[in-house]
């Protein structure tokens, strides 16, 4: 039979414990941030996606591929736009969308920017009709995008995929 023993002092068991306590809080923080979300989906964040140099349609697809979209090779649609300088509710909530994977459109109030539009390939809600994957592209750089359908009772969301 083996016996440890140790000798504790007061300056490291109060250190310890207040180590403890800040892992706890913080774990704390982020399953408050997570909601109904899972843990690995608030973890990540924008700093893992590449959202500048893209000039290409094989760049438009290599982007929207890092979010686990698989899309048909030409765009269905290639259009200008232009962000509005003042946002009603609509581009409110759909900035609200792009806020999720670390975008923020009220950077580019009033600009013109080039939208794509692609045909996603592996979206599990095949029974709403057609998914279409749009990029807002400003230079070479993405700056806002959803993943939709154009059925009446579709769905839009982010790049991220959330059930």
């Amino acid at each position: 039979m083996f016996i440890f023993t140790f000798k504790l002092d007061k300056r490291k068991f109060i250190i310890t414990v207040i180590v403890i306590i800040f892992a706890l809080l913080f774990g704390t923080v982020v399953l408050l941030k997570a909601g109904t979300k899972d843990i690995f989906s608030t973890l990540k964040t924008a700093t893992n996606y590449k959202f500048t140099g893209i000039k290409t349609n094989e760049d438009r697809i290599n982007f929207l591929r890092q979010f686990g979209w698989e899309v048909e090779e030409r765009a269905l649609e290639v259009m200008e736009v232009q962000i509005p300088e003042e946002f009603d509710s609509v581009y409110a909530n759909y900035n609200k969308l792009q806020n999720e994977v670390g975008l923020d459109l009220q950077k580019y109030r009033g600009q013109r920017v080039k939208r794509y539009t692609y045909k996603v390939l592996n979206h599990p809600s095949k029974d709403k009709g057609e998914v279409r994957a749009n990029i807002l592209i400003h230079k070479d750089r993405v700056i806002a995008g959803d993943i939709m359908t154009t059925a009446l009772d579709g769905f839009m969301h982010s790049l991220l995929y959330t059930q």
